[in-house]
């Protein structure tokens, strides 16, 4: 019986002293997450170097994204003097990073002056009173740089840009492909949404009550544009069941909806694994005109080994091996048109200079050129005066 409370009272020891360790364990966790974006602001950025400590902004205040990490601040100055103030703010994807560039872009357009900037994967400048900004993305940090409002130029805001962006990581180095099937995706990324949350989707069509259904799942993703007072939103679903099941779903309620009297899309309709909806048309052909614009590309990923891998290679064999001959055919027959008209240019010149050669012969010849015998010894054949005479 005593055994058995000495080990119960070993075990309770045990515990405590491993609770501490645990704790720890979970507060470095938690301290490493938070402190990824003190580790890229570095002492010094090109020209420019650091002109006080880092700033860490807690998790909690971060009220732009749900999907925010970590972010931080720090002071950077340049040879010149002019100070700047670089900002970074951890996501956890490319997509995240996106989505808050992409959101940060709608909500200083109209109240500054925004143009592209090729800086990371994507970025603009903006220009708010007196101040100079850049926001750019790279992988999953979004980075924003500001001036103090000294220069009306923004070179120097470009250069620290640049130096801090060659420090990230590229991560997929390209923008969602979601906002890219958007129509005309070129003439409105800079107005587009890119939205990874039900909770956001929500906020952006708060009276819209058929997206109520929606099953926001991982990996689901959205994106919004405004097209000449049409607000489109295309919402990808990862599977063709979660696109079926979601489907049925808006059908249902769009139709209960209708029935009610509350307000409905002006069109939608499933495209692949896409919904797509269409508010605040002018008509409803209208917006069916703007849903024919969007296509879908089917992606087929196996999840082991791809079965047509052998006829795939052996197509591209072939198609490799055609190639080759063709070009080999080519390269012969230019060869052999070559030699024949190399050949026939110097055939055609050998020819006149041996007819050239023949004319000039015939200027000086009595037989036309021919070779004439001597037979009635009229030409001297010698010289007489080198003969010896018949008494030497």
């Amino acid at each position: 019986m005593l055994f058995y409370v000495y080990l119960k009272k070993l075990s309770v020891l045990a515990i405590l002293a491993l609770l501490p360790l645990v704790a720890s364990g979970q507060n470095v966790s938690t301290n490493q997450a938070s402190n990824q974006a003190n580790k890229m602001l570095p002492e010094r950025l090109g020209d420019f170097r650091a002109a006080g400590k880092i700033e860490t902004i807690a998790p909690k205040q971060l009220e732009i994204s749900q999907d925010f990490i970590s972010a931080a601040n720090r002071t950077y100055v340049s040879t010149g003097g002019q100070k700047f103030t670089a900002s970074l703010f951890a996501t956890n994807s490319d997509g995240a990073a996106f989505s808050a560039l992409a959101r940060r872009r709608a909500q200083v357009t109209g109240s500054s002056e925004l143009r592209s900037a090729n800086v990371g994967t994507d970025g603009f400048f903006s220009r708010e009173g007196t101040n100079n900004s850049l926001t750019f993305f790279k992988g999953p940090i979004v980075a924003s740089v500001r001036d103090d409002g000294s220069s009306e130029s923004s070179d120097a805001l470009r250069a620290l840009g640049i130096a801090l962006a060659e420090t990230l990581d590229k991560g997929e180095a390209d923008i969602p492909v979601l906002v890219k099937h958007l129509p005309g995706w070129p003439s409105v990324q800079d107005r587009a949404l890119y939205i990874l949350n039900h909770e956001e989707l929500r906020k952006e069509f708060s009276n819209q009550n058929v997206l109520e259904v929606l099953t926001f799942a991982t990996g689901t993703e959205a994106a919004i544009a405004n097209y000449d007072g049409s607000k489109l939103l295309v919402i990808e679903f990862k599977t063709p069941q979660l696109a079926t099941d979601n489907d049925t779903r808006i059908a249902a309620r769009i139709q209960e909806l209708r029935n009610q009297g509350q307000p409905v899309p002006a069109a939608y309709r499933r495209v692949g694994n896409y919904s797509v909806f269409v508010f605040d048309a002018a008509n409803e052909q209208a917006a069916n005109q703007l849903i024919e614009q969007v296509q879908y590309q089917q992606m087929v990923q196996w999840l082991g080994r791809n079965p047509t891998l052998y006829d795939k290679a052996a197509n591209e064999f072939t198609r490799t091996t055609l190639g080759v001959f063709i070009a080999v055919v080519k390269a012969s027959g230019l060869v052999i048109i070559g030699s024949l008209a190399v050949g026939g240019l110097l055939g055609a010149l050998l020819f006149r200079m041996r007819r050239k050669q023949q004319r000039l012969a015939h200027a000086y010849s009595d037989a036309g050129g021919m070779l004439r015998l001597n037979i009635d010894e009229l030409n001297a054949t010698h010289d007489p005066a080198r003969l010896i005479g018949p008494g030497n």
